[in-house]
């Protein structure tokens, strides 16, 4: 004869690990294929752009960027403002956010991979390519843009080389840790000044488009990286954790939710600033610009996408104690901020390109044509495949034991728990 308490934990076993492993291949093989899916419906589009070049875009000569330049930025902050996270961990020792540090350094060299795709898809002759390597200009911001670029890429991986054998206990805790901090301590001015701040210069050089010209440029572009990395990990972290049936860590999401908070609080400021100042000093060029993004075709991106999806909602979210307790609201909130960031991308790539340089010419036009966000979601959904696979293989997600909450279906349940005590 059974006891009460076999009969209460039979059912608790035959649906703990073996299932929860088995659901979660289930899961996992249902989202490969879906990305899979993805990419084989948009090849087409990559076919298109690859034998009939840019007349399938909307580009011209005298509307030179578009879409595939907005994404190229996006992910570049992306992969700057992962990294940077990741240096809280491995530099600054704040080691509360260990448990997304190999995440951050991944995700970090992804983006950098989907962000280089986009740019050299924008490329009309991709053999030129590697001409920037071959020829160097010290005044081309281009120039040193690329060697950073390489440079950047192989700390990355260097760095993840060395995070993925502390854990799987293939070097000590205490070695890899003070080789990651040699890294991160170069990969940071690397990443600040090099990789996205120089990316902000490419644009801040450019004295014949209002509102990209000035120093202030590439400071906001490294700040809205550090906002867009912090929320792509916290978003990344939950549905991940969530998705193979545990509870996430609301410390650390918590702890991230406050770094995200003030990154977002100066990106505001610094957002006002670069309004103020063109508006007072009554810079034509720069009132232009600024015109057509607050009152052109573009306007419900500025305003409703931009600044109230992306940056005012989630920042009150962040900010309310009524509201930053619950996990779920700051979750959405980050996802918010990731679709105002690919906003902000987009109001600084296409409306300063809209007005003629040469006073005479007419008006640009832009919209992204079918083909352009074909390709766009064939190296999106491609990249994060390949970030799948990867956390797949590798323990990037692996928690600590001792400090990892266990999985939801191997905690009794009230039911189970009262049969034991009686």
């Amino acid at each position: 004869m059974t006891s009460t308490v076999e009969r209460a934990t039979a059912p608790v076993v035959a649906s703990g690990p073996s299932s929860l492993a088995a659901r979660n291949r289930r899961r996992l093989t249902l989202w490969f294929a879906t990305l899979a899916g993805v990419m084989v419906a948009t090849t087409w589009s990559v076919w298109l752009r690859l034998s009939q070049g840019m007349s399938v875009t909307d580009v011209t000569s005298q509307m030179p960027w578009g879409a595939w330049v907005a994404f190229y930025i996006f992910f570049v902050g992306l992969s700057a403002g992962a990294f940077l996270l990741s240096s809280l961990v491995y530099v600054f020792g704040m080691y509360q956010f260990e448990r997304v540090g190999r995440a951050a350094l991944l995700s970090a060299i992804i983006s950098m991979g989907v962000a280089l795709a986009f740019i050299g898809f924008d490329l009309g002759r991709f053999e030129r390519g590697p001409s920037t390597l071959l020829h160097f200009h010290w005044s081309s911001p281009l120039s040193w843009e690329v060697r950073f670029y390489l440079l950047y890429i192989a700390l990355l991986i260097a760095e993840l080389t060395l995070a993925i054998r502390v854990q799987k206990r293939r070097m000590s805790v205490h070695k890899g840790h003070r080789w990651m901090r040699i890294l991160g301590t170069i990969g940071v001015p690397l990443a600040i000044f090099g990789v996205h701040g120089g990316t902000g210069t490419i644009f801040a050089v450019v004295k014949a488009r209002g509102m990209w010209f000035g120093g202030l440029f590439p400071v906001i572009f490294v700040v809205s990286a550090i906002v867009s990395g912090t929320a792509l990990l916290l978003l990344v972290y939950y549905l991940q954790t969530r998705a193979v049936g545990r509870v996430p860590n609301v410390r650390l999401i918590r702890g991230m939710a406050a770094v995200l908070a003030a990154a977002l609080g100066i990106d505001l400021g610094l957002t006002f600033y670069e309004f103020l100042v063109p508006i007072l000093a009554s810079e034509h060029h720069d009132l232009n610009i600024i015109g057509i993004q607050a009152f052109g075709p573009m306007w419900w991106s500025f305003w409703i996408v931009q600044l109230g999806l992306g940056m005012v909602i989630p920042f009150l979210v962040l900010v309310i104690p009524a509201l930053k307790r619950r996990t779920e609201l700051v979750v959405a909130a980050s996802a918010l901020v990731i679709v105002g960031i690919l906003a902000v991308r987009f109001n600084i790539v296409v409306p300063p390109l809209l007005p003629p340089v040469i006073e005479g010419y007419p008006w640009n036009d832009y919209l992204p044509t079918p083909v352009e966000w074909g390709v766009s979601a064939f190296f999106i959904s491609g990249g994060v495949l390949v970030y799948s696979l990867v956390s797949a293989w590798l323990p990037i997600h692996d928690p600590d034991p001792a400090d990892e909450p266990e999985p939801l279906a191997d905690r009794p349940t009230t039911q189970h728990a009262e049969e034991v005590t009686a």
